[in-house]
């Protein structure tokens, strides 16, 4: 007599998901749809943009930043200027290392620069940052945004191991206009590039170099880190005045901030 055991049908058939699971491999048309519904994430990878305008919108909660650069932000995808295992934090509002020592800048602190720039009265007569210098280009973030608001962008990183990242990081990036890049010492500003409507700066020093304040157009705007007379290091904004054919430069200090030492030569 057989010794083999009867099991009922329902038990049966409870079994089978358990041998389905472990196959070790699916079969190919559902691998093929599996496959295209994994490769997009509907919006919700970095990507998408979501994620990107969840940031702006908590900048514009704020209500003090203006509305142009937030839109510039938006546009521009902050994830691939950095590297991939800090791709998660592109998004929240700190500072992220780039390398060399150097990095990215809060998203709060590029809409806040770049304001006070589209703040000047050139820049609000043309709509526009016009003809900008930037003096660090780190990673090629900001020069990334600043080419969303201005006619034509040279910047200028001292660092090679930052330029070269710069260059490879732009092309990746759909703007209206790609930004000249220089590897230079960014003390000396780029007078051939010059004169410029708007100059803006990524590193502070104990002064305003003057070849900055030389390459700055009448009715152009200048916002740099500098040292300020007992408040450490301030956000420094120059406006070039022209009255009665007479140019002066007129100068007002804003918040306290801690950027990089600005430093002469290459490296």
């Amino acid at each position: 007599m057989s010794t083999a055991k009867r099991f009922p049908a329902s038990l049966k058939s409870a079994a089978a998901p358990q041998r389905e699971l472990l196959m070790p491999q699916r079969h190919l048309q559902q691998a093929t749809v599996d496959a295209a519904r994994l490769a997009r994430p509907s919006g919700t990878g970095l990507d998408g943009g979501a994620v990107r305008q969840r940031m702006v919108d908590r900048l514009r909660a704020e209500g003090k930043f203006d509305e142009r650069v937030l839109t510039a932000m938006a546009a521009v995808p902050r994830h691939e200027f950095v590297d991939t295992a800090l791709a998660a934090q592109a998004y929240e509002d700190t500072a992220l290392p780039i390398g060399h020592g150097q990095t990215i800048s809060k998203p709060s602190v590029v809409a806040h620069m770049l304001g006070l720039l589209m703040a000047g009265a050139g820049a609000r007569q043309r709509g526009s940052l016009g003809r900008v210098l930037e003096i660090g280009t780190g990673c090629g973030y900001q020069a990334a945004v600043i080419a969303m608001l201005a006619r034509q962008v040279t910047s200028i990183e001292r660092l090679q191991g930052l330029h070269d990242k710069a260059k490879a990081n732009l092309p990746r990036v759909a703007l209206p206009r790609q930004p000249r890049l220089v590897w230079g010492d960014g003390r000396i500003g780029h007078a051939a590039s010059g004169p410029f409507d708007s100059i803006i700066a990524t590193a502070g020093g104990e002064d305003i170099p003057p070849a900055w304040t030389e390459q700055l157009a009448p009715g152009g705007r200048l916002v740099a880190p500098t040292a300020a007379r007992g408040r450490g290091q301030v956000l420094m904004v120059l406006d070039h005045v022209v009255e009665g054919g007479v140019s002066r430069w007129v100068r007002s200090e804003h918040e306290a901030v801690l950027f990089v030492p600005l430093k002469s030569g290459v490296v």
